[in-house]
């Protein structure tokens, strides 16, 4: 396993910032203008931010038109992130892979080099199974990143650490949900770094500053960062996202017209 601490690597990663969805009309006016149409909401994100974790795809798979609309409303350089589908994680508890995963990922794709991370988030209830998770990563594919958050604590252990790490997959770290990896795993496994901001109390300037210092020192590792914050009811966390972006910038070469690449 790597620490975030390692400073080996010669360029330094970069941030992708943003939040967890964008068409929430509860945000107008804080994130969103006034007169902006619900139709217009991710153009207007995409000015704004650079990337974005999308739910929607636990629940519905993304059509070539869903894509296609993602696509048009949104720069060259500009990410998705999805979380994957609940058949993979809740219905199937990572079994089957070979069978769940390559109808997702057929989908996933049609954003070609847009598409992000996968988000691989299973139930709470769904404990510590090495055999298991073993057989899961064996069937992820090269070509396409995955992070995997678990949300129960008996999966916070050095041997599921070490096969996540041989995968290259990082180990999600959740703050506000039920039981967060510990904070010390953050870019502890994989190639790059995921974390979901998702603290009821929201984000201000000292949580601002604080993600700041533990994300700074993974980019300067040379690692890139995805860090999402919370879909919250007035917009706060979209201006917060703001707020750890900039505040990121002189930790990380921002992106301008350069998709980035995950190996």
């Amino acid at each position: 396993m790597r620490s975030s601490a390692n400073t080996s690597l010669k360029a330094p990663g970069r941030a992708f910032v943003g939040t967890s969805g964008w068409a929430y009309a509860s945000w107008k006016p804080k994130f969103y203008p006034a007169d902006v149409r619900p139709s217009a909401f991710l153009t207007h994100y995409a000015k704004r931010l650079q990337t974005v974790e999308v739910n929607y795809t636990f629940n519905h798979l993304p059509t070539e038109q869903t894509a296609a609309k993602w696509l048009a409303h949104t720069p060259d350089d500009f990410i998705f992130a999805l979380k994957a589908s609940q058949r993979i994680t809740h219905f199937d508890r990572l079994r089957n892979p070979a069978e769940t995963l390559p109808r997702f990922l057929d989908s996933a794709r049609l954003l070609g080099r847009r598409l992000g991370p996968i988000l691989i988030q299973t139930p709470p209830s769904f404990q510590r199974d090495d055999d298991l998770l073993a057989g899961f990563l064996g069937e992820l594919p090269p070509d396409v990143p995955f992070a995997v958050e678990f949300r129960h604590q008996s999966w916070y252990a050095r041997e599921t650490l070490e096969l996540l790490d041989l995968r290259g997959v990082p180990l999600v770290h959740a703050e506000g949900e039920r039981a967060p990896s510990p904070l010390d795993t953050i870019a502890a496994t994989g190639t790059f770094a995921y974390v979901r901001l998702r603290a009821a109390a929201g984000y201000g300037d000292a949580a601002i500053a604080a993600w700041t210092k533990r994300l700074a020192a993974v980019l300067a590792g040379g690692r890139d960062v995805y860090a999402y914050l919370r879909h919250d009811d007035d917009g706060a966390n979209g201006l917060a996202a703001l707020a750890l972006r900039e505040a990121l910038s002189g930790s990380s070469a921002s992106p301008s017209g350069e998709v980035p690449r995950i190996s």
